[in-house]
């Protein structure tokens, strides 16, 4: 069983793992030792298929957990297309052209590269919590 416990939650967490391609989201679920997959068109579709399967197959109430997701580079920048690539890839300090690759699919970083953009991910997700709107 491939569960986890999450920040802030007592639920226990299944992790969903998102690629992307095509216009299309795939997504995979390794559950006592079987591997569901699915595709779908949004995340919110993709995580009810998945309820779906895993009370149909194992009987898990989708009351009872959370999933974790973790996106590939690809169904990332598909889901947060708000993101400016170039962006994310200067603040990570890479080639803008091969995080765009890697955007749309064409190559596949490696994982001391995957680091280094969620890491400016988060950096940019921490800078827009701490944000403050002055209005009169």
């Amino acid at each position: 069983m491939n569960m986890n416990l999450k920040k802030n939650s007592t639920k226990p967490t299944v992790k969903l793992i998102v690629e992307g391609g095509e216009g299309t989201l795939w997504g995979r679920v390794e559950y006592e030792d079987n591997l569901i997959v699915e595709e779908a068109n949004s995340i919110e579709e993709l995580e009810g298929s998945m309820q779906q399967l895993l009370l149909d197959f194992h009987a898990l109430d989708p009351t009872t957990y959370e999933f974790k997701i973790e996106y590939d580079l690809t169904a990332f920048f598909e889901q947060f297309n708000f993101l400016k690539v170039t962006k994310i890839a200067e603040l990570s300090g890479l080639n803008g052209s091969l995080v765009r690759q890697y955007a749309n699919g064409q190559k596949q970083a490696s994982a001391k590269q995957a680091e280094k953009i969620e890491s400016a991910i988060r950096k940019v997700a921490q800078q827009l919590a701490e944000v403050h709107i002055y209005a009169r």
